[in-house]
């Protein structure tokens, strides 16, 4: 049995305090992450825009997550354009799809429902890509969703995938 897999098996017998950064799958997933983003940044950086149509922004390059045991693809949106998006004017969302969203570093995260259509749940993530809160947002608009830890990913998910997978704050995710 390769490393890998020896060491999702064992993911669930860890305690929510044990150390992973020190672990070799660890340390390869957070940098498999950190170059898929900085590759996005790199090749479509662009300034803010403002929204001038009801269209969704193409869908953007995705990866694939583990976590616990479900597997989940997601678009990132590392840009400020992309994180400015979202999944705005998104009509639906398959249920194992969703958008990581990327920062250079972590901070206070603020999400909104602005322009989006479809109820969704959002994970606040920590560097080491540790769940630290999740909320349930509904469509509407002039709701404001703040973490309330500084966090460098957000993870969007169709409303109540999170808890119909009993995914709770301490959950990590990982690249398969």
């Amino acid at each position: 049995m390769s490393m890998t897999k020896k060491y999702l098996l064992n993911t669930t017998c860890l305690s929510p305090r044990t150390a992973l950064s020190s672990r070799p799958v660890w340390r390869f997933t957070s940098v498999i992450i950190a170059t898929v983003a900085s590759a996005c940044l790199f090749f479509t950086a662009s300034p803010v825009q403002s929204a001038k149509s009801d269209s969704p922004q193409p869908v953007l390059p995705s990866i694939e997550l583990l976590i616990d045991d479900s597997r989940l693809t997601v678009e990132l949106a590392s840009s400020r354009q992309q994180r400015y998006m979202g999944l705005s004017f998104r009509q639906s969302m398959a249920d194992d799809r969703g958008m990581l969203f990327v920062y250079p570093g972590e901070r206070p995260l603020t999400f909104t429902m602005r322009n989006t259509l479809i109820p969704l749940s959002i994970a606040f993530i920590s560097k080491d890509l540790v769940i630290n809160e999740i909320h349930d947002m509904d469509v509407g608009p002039g709701q404001l969703f703040e973490s309330k830890q500084p966090a460098q990913y957000a993870l969007e998910v169709n409303q109540g995938w999170f808890a119909r997978r009993d995914i709770q704050p301490g959950a990590k995710l990982v690249m398969p």
